[in-house]
């Protein structure tokens, strides 16, 4: 496999720089549009799932992780609190305690239930420098987030709808977990006092037709969770995806609806990310894909090269057309055709112009594998691509 963290700075994905730190890179324009694609893709999803969707602070009172557990199991890996008017103030390590508050801002009756709050949003966490690496590991992370409110009834099927989300957005980026993981708790005191054999039942229901495999000491400090697990550039193993079900922060944060006899009910918090954070999923699919992209996530769909400057001008009519046609594409006229082939192999689809094709409004396209299509009408052909 390449190595993203070569491949991302070769093809102007990403970039580091010492004076903002380790551990935090920043998106160039290239990369900037696949993160774009990857978040508007997540989001369709989730809308046609029935998510709603939700902005919250990625700062809170250290009294909130207090109260969700993570200042007591998860403090070495959160950034140190700042003191702020007389009070402590947290970068999140995670967004659940703020779509708890979200949740229990309101009442619920259960006619309103699942209720699936979803988010793209920034956390923090304080990674040791050794372990920092390209967009695999950072200390800035983007995660494509979701919780699920449920009735203890309804916990198996909104796990199960998740995983299979999960699946649906692994083909559509290419890439393919190496095996399903279902992290339960170690020795140790890493883990709250929570009711764990409620939700490894529930999460073994879910993976009952899928190969998996149970790991001890994996699980999150409150409760079971599924893990998709790749492999990266070095055969190293990485979690991009989770499913989780928590009994744990419900009672934590003193959630609850009104049930069918009108009395208080405590929901079950389903837990799940379907790309995991958009660092990573992008880290990923360049240590699969060796930076040849999907058609509809690469950052120039359409490449046009005029076979000499006499094209010139029709090469920017096609360009044009490509771009009302909402394809990204740019035209590339210095050096040698060949030169120029080989340079822009990873883009899906190249418009080649020769005197012939300028003469009579067609286009000639030579895909990414090497082959070539025969000379077609340019209005045909870019209506094809934009398809």
């Amino acid at each position: 496999m390449p190595d993203h963290r070569k491949l991302g700075r070769e093809l102007n994905l990403f970039d580091t720089d010492p004076l903002i730190g380790s551990g935090l890179p920043y998106w160039l324009p290239d990369g900037a549009v696949v993160r774009h694609l990857l978040e508007e893709y997540i989001r369709g999803e989730e809308r046609r799932a029935g998510y709603r969707h939700v902005y919250s602070p990625v700062l809170g009172k250290r009294e909130l992780y207090e109260i969700s557990g993570h200042w007591s199991h998860y403090r070495d890996d959160m950034f140190p609190p700042m003191d702020v008017g007389g009070e402590q103030m947290v970068l999140r390590p995670s967004l659940c305690p703020h779509h708890a508050l979200i949740y229990r801002s309101r009442s619920h009756s259960y006619r309103e239930l699942p209720l699936r709050m979803a988010e793209l949003g920034g956390m923090y966490r304080a990674e040791l420098s050794g372990v920092l690496g390209g967009l695999s590991r950072v200390r800035a992370i983007n995660l494509n987030d979701a919780h699920i409110f449920c009735t203890p009834e309804q916990a198996a099927e909104e796990a199960r709808a998740a995983l299979d989300m999960i699946r649906r957005a692994h083909e559509a980026l290419g890439i393919s977990p190496c095996y399903y993981r279902l992290s339960l708790p170690g020795d140790g005191g890493k883990y709250v006092d929570a009711p764990w054999e409620r939700s490894v039942e529930v999460l073994r229901e879910v993976l009952d037709d899928l190969p998996y495999k149970e790991v001890d000491g994996e699980a999150a400090f409150y409760g079971p969770k599924i893990d998709v697990q790749f492999h990266d550039h070095a055969g190293r193993e990485l979690t991009l995806s989770t499913v989780q079900v928590d009994f744990y922060q419900p009672e934590r944060f003193d959630l609850h609806y009104i049930g069918p006899d009108g009395a208080k009910h405590r929901p079950v918090m389903v837990h799940r990310s379907i790309i995991g954070s958009v660092e990573r999923a992008v880290a990923l699919m360049l240590d699969h894909n060796g930076g040849a992209f999907p058609a509809w996530l690469a950052p120039v769909q359409v490449v046009v090269l005029p076979v000499s400057e006499s094209e010139l001008p029709h090469a920017f009519v096609v360009l044009q057309r490509c771009l009302e046609l909402g394809l990204r594409a740019e035209i590339v006229a210095d050096g040698s055709l060949g030169a120029r082939i080989r340079e822009h192999r990873l883009v899906p689809y190249q418009a080649i112009i020769g005197p012939a094709e300028a003469a009579h409004d067609e286009i000639s396209v030579r895909l990414r594998d090497g082959s070539r299509l025969d000379a077609r009408p340019a209005e045909e052909v870019l209506a094809r691509l934009a398809q």
